[in-house]
């Protein structure tokens, strides 16, 4: 009985850890506007993206000009700001306009009319570097330059439409990694041997992680797919952040995977030492 209890929770932290595991990975850098803006921060380091968002601010500006402006002077300028090192920090901020777009309902009012996911670029160009060129040609930047990096999202995905995703998305990962955490103890407690039930623990991480990879390379062309509407400077953009974004992911199933082969090891100690410990002297 008390075997098929431990083998009954085991199965239950499977679970629940298979769960917690990309919902926090979604609150932590996605839902949370600083996350989200972290990942755009260091998907701003791919050249890649460097490039195509140069080649979108040197359009931006020849759309903006009243004037024929020089499109390699301007082109190297961009260039030269999105390889410097405040490009980073700014893209980051810029990103935030999108998550908001998403996540809350405040600014519905402000954006595409159309229902387009946008990431406003005006903060870039309002950079010192691009100042004096621009003022030289007479270039006025408004508050606001939103560039779509999707046409025609699905309703469900609509400005404001995950607010209460952002509201309630903490406490269901909290509460999923406190039940994750209360199954894990349970789990131990039901078990006879604590060793071979820390070692059976280990083995859950394991299989979530590989499972996690496994998932990912399944799913990668099905995300991929739904940049098929995107083309030219806003696709680049978009894949460069998509590949972050499971980059990231990727990470979290190594730390899994890592956690659950020293919880694998350690378990294998607890029960040698306690085989050690029960063994009768002579």
């Amino acid at each position: 009985m008390r075997f098929v209890l431990a083998a009954l929770m085991w199965l239950l932290t499977t679970v629940a850890v298979a769960v917690a595991l990309p919902v926090l990975w979604l609150q932590h850098n996605v839902v949370d506007a600083d996350g989200y803006a972290a990942l755009a921060q260091r998907a701003a380091a791919d050249p890649a993206l460097q490039q195509a968002v140069a080649g979108e601010l040197t359009s931006q500006i020849s759309n903006l000009a009243s004037t024929d402006v020089p499109t390699a002077v301007v082109g190297a300028l961009a260039s030269s700001y999105t390889g410097g090192s405040a490009f980073p920090g700014q893209f980051a901020q810029a990103n935030r306009l999108a998550h908001r777009w998403m996540f809350t309902s405040t600014v519905q009012s402000q954006l595409d009319s159309q229902g387009r996911w946008v990431v406003d670029l005006a903060p870039l160009l309002a950079d010192s570097s691009f100042q004096q060129t621009l003022s030289s040609y007479r270039i006025q930047v408004p508050e606001s330059l939103p560039v779509p990096l999707t046409e025609n999202v699905p309703a469900a995905v609509r400005p404001g439409q995950l607010q209460l995703v952002a509201t309630w998305g903490p406490w269901v990962s909290v509460g999923l990694a406190g039940l994750a955490g209360l199954c894990a103890l349970l789990t131990i407690a039901a078990a006879r041997r604590r060793g071979k039930a820390i070692a059976a623990l280990g083995v859950s991480l394991l299989l979530v992680g590989a499972a996690g990879w496994v998932g990912l390379e399944i799913g990668r062309g099905q995300l991929n797919g739904l940049l098929t509407s995107v083309s030219g400077h806003p696709r680049q953009i978009a894949e460069s952040l998509l590949e972050q974004a499971i980059s990231s992911m990727h990470q979290w199933l190594d730390l899994a995977l890592a956690a659950g082969g020293g919880l694998v090891v350690l378990g294998v100690i607890f029960a040698m030492l306690g085989g050690l410990r029960s063994k009768p002297q002579p």
